[in-house]
């Protein structure tokens, strides 16, 4: 059964304040910060309707609601449509990375570290030929609010064990990738989402370009971050 477009419109606000706020969302927020053109009433209807479909949950009695797997899916594929690529900050690191593209290691060490500030996310750069890792980002990442939990943090780090062990898994082509929580085929994945894409590199490498961290980031910009990389580094 296929949401309403005001559903959809209720839904992505949902999302896009959860990935801000990091904790559920009433409908007394929504009410207060957005003008849907309907009542309080039917707000609270149109989202326990979306909880029932399975794209909202509720993590215990009267709190709001948290967006679900199927809800980040239906709100990606969108993104994914648009095609998003206008993140005008991948042209400050451009200068550096034509600088550098004689070292293939400096340049992976300046790709990485750029992508996990823009990203605030964990970065990985994988070389293919060389069969070479490059990670950056752990300084952000450990402060999102969910590795304040030792066990979130734990398993996060299997996960990227897993990830690197387990990269051609993924099947990557011309495309941007992504799998959010259980579409991940690695233990201790649920938590977790992948944004990767290939990607050209200096002296005819080729290579993938990964964004990791919980389900609750910023999806549009880190689309639009390795989509804009990808098409500059088309030109090494």
């Amino acid at each position: 059964m296929e949401i309403t477009d005001r559903q959809g419109q209720i839904l992505n606000t949902v999302i896009q304040e959860y990935i801000i706020r990091a904790q559920p969302i009433s409908s007394q927020l929504l009410e207060k910060r957005y003008n849907f053109g309907i009542c309080p009433a039917t707000i609270r209807i149109e989202m326990q309707k979306l909880t029932d479909q399975g794209y909202l949950f509720q993590p215990y009695t009267s709190a709001g609601r948290m967006p679900t797997d199927k809800a980040y899916r239906c709100f990606v594929d969108n993104l994914l449509e648009k095609k998003v690529s206008d993140f005008e900050e991948v042209f400050e690191i451009k200068k550096t990375l034509k600088e550098e593209k004689e070292d293939i290691f400096n340049f992976a060490m300046d790709l990485a570290k750029f992508l996990a500030t823009a990203s605030s996310n964990f970065a990985v750069l994988h070389i293919l030929r060389k069969n070479f890792f490059w990670k950056e980002g752990w300084e952000k990442l450990l402060k999102e609010p969910e590795f304040e939990d030792r066990k979130f943090v734990s398993n996060f780090t299997k996960f990227l064990e897993n990830f690197e062990k387990g990269i051609e898994e993924l099947n990557i082509n011309s495309e941007i990738k992504i799998y959010i929580g259980r579409e991940n085929p690695f233990p201790r994945a649920k938590d977790f989402s992948i944004i990767i894409s290939k990607c050209h590199l200096p002296q005819k490498e080729e290579g993938r370009l990964a964004i990791l961290g919980p389900k609750r980031m910023a999806y549009q910009k880190n689309i639009s971050l390795l989509n804009s990389l990808a098409e500059i580094l088309e030109n090494f």
